[in-house]
């Protein structure tokens, strides 16, 4: 993988958890993280987006439940943890996601 690939990857890993941890509700669904994603790190398919979804999940830094919608199809419902919280608040860091950066 090249290195631009690379830190496409943690750059939209990163927007996923950070919009996460700002909803209300802790939760967001693949084609709305995938707009956003499209912001950060453009032109990547939808099943691109589901790929770094399934990578947060597969490192316990959020939930994924599939649901079929009517009208849409296949979607998964994302749920930051506390490790992706932490993660966010930079209280410790993933690697394999950017870090977020002092505001």
């Amino acid at each position: 993988m090249s290195s631009y690939e690379q830190k496409c990857q943690e750059d939209a890993r990163l927007a996923i958890l950070a919009e996460l941890a700002a909803q209300r509700d802790a939760t967001l669904n693949s084609r709305s993280l995938a707009t956003l994603v499209d912001q950060v790190v453009p032109r990547k398919p939808p099943e691109w987006v589901e790929t770094q979804i399934d990578w947060l999940e597969s490192m316990g830094a959020i939930s994924v439940t599939r649901s079929n919608l009517p009208g849409l199809g296949p979607v998964s419902i994302a749920t930051i943890k506390q490790l992706g919280r932490n993660h966010v608040d930079r209280r410790l860091i993933i690697h394999g996601v950017t870090v977020p950066a002092d505001l």
